[in-house]
């Protein structure tokens, strides 16, 4: 991911994509936790703490907007 406005590169791993996808459809954090647990097979809990501190990391460099 390129952040055009402070000129940096962000690589991201398969499932950071998918959060990232997920959330430019329009999905809560709530339900982006279900997808991934799903489709990544892994436990809602692990998978909540993940979701919750990845967003906050796009918020933190504010390479997403504030719902």
């Amino acid at each position: 991911m390129l952040d055009i406005h402070q000129g940096q590169m962000f690589n991201l791993n398969p499932v950071g994509s998918r959060i990232l996808e997920l959330l430019e459809s329009g999905l809560t954090e709530a339900d982006i936790v279900k997808t991934i647990s799903r489709e990544f097979s892994a436990a809602p809990e692990m998978v909540g703490n993940d979701v919750r501190e990845f967003i906050g990391s796009l918020k933190q460099h504010k390479l997403v907007a504030e719902r």
